[in-house]
């Protein structure tokens, strides 16, 4: 029948054509069988430049995770819901009516205005906050607890991005707590959708949020759990509530839908 439905596309081959045919014939069909088995809507496909994480931790916390390496991550000003943005990411820091109030720097720029602006992501606004920190030439990441960009600490200040919040202390006991509240995390005890942000001993990088409430204690034993296979160095919480978004080929997160003023986007999908 192979044959026949040859002949009747491409005219009547000779018999030393029709080897040749019927291979072009098959590798066609295995190409559109494999183009299928790699879109998105698969659950084979891999995105080449980041892993995608769902799991639910023993306390009920469900966490949605984007892993990458730091060089893939991007700092980025929007003023958009992070859904409806063409980035795969995350909300960033917090904000207020279109100030930024974390820290969000690049190579000692921040995402708005000019160094010391009020809201431009040169300041974490109010209180010195956990800051996670690249250093692209140690290629290390860090939590260093700041209150304007003058003060991080970097090999290279030309090299280098910031992204503030609230530290998570991960390997800080019970003080953990203690650190969260002196920097003012907001709604601590209150159940609330959160993100966050953190890195393992091989400066890997995830970016976490969730889409049910939960208090910062549930949000963070979910991470320490569920994220890093145990090898989690630190961390920080990132804004909350409505503003935990998520954009990525497997899920989106609207959070309230809400515009945000910051996210954190993969340079590459």
């Amino acid at each position: 029948m192979v044959v026949r439905a040859l002949r009747g596309m491409f005219g009547w081959p000779t018999r030393s054509q029709i080897p040749m045919l019927l291979a072009a014939f098959l590798f066609g069909n295995l190409l559109a069988v494999l183009f299928t088995a790699v879109q998105p809507t698969s659950p084979f496909f891999h995105p080449r430049h980041y892993t995608y994480q769902e799991t639910v931790a023993a306390n009920g916390v469900r966490l949605f995770a984007l892993q990458t390496v730091p060089q893939n991550i991007s700092l980025k000003p929007i003023a958009t819901n992070v859904s409806r943005t063409p980035d795969y990411g995350i909300n960033g820091g917090f904000f207020w009516e279109g100030y930024l109030l974390s820290i969000a720097v690049i190579n000692d720029k921040p995402l708005i205005g000019q160094p010391e602006d009020y809201g431009s992501g040169w300041y974490n606004i109010d209180y010195p906050k956990g800051t996670l920190v690249w250093d692209e030439i140690t290629r290390r990441f860090s939590v260093q607890v700041v209150q304007d960009a003058h003060e991080i600490k970097v090999t290279d200040r030309q090299r280098y991005w910031a992204q503030g919040g609230v530290s998570m202390s991960l390997h800080n006991g019970a003080r953990w707590i203690q650190q969260a509240r002196a920097e003012d995390m907001p709604a601590f005890d209150e159940p609330r959708l959160r993100s966050g942000v953190v890195y393992d001993d091989r400066q890997n990088v995830w970016m976490v949020v969730t889409d049910k409430p939960c208090t910062v204690e549930q949000f963070r034993t979910a991470i320490v759990e569920k994220i890093g296979n145990g090898r989690l160095v630190d961390g920080v919480f990132l804004d909350g509530d409505g503003s935990s978004q998520m954009n990525s080929a497997q899920k989106v997160l609207k959070g309230d839908s809400r515009e945000v003023y910051q996210m954190m986007a993969l340079k590459q999908k």
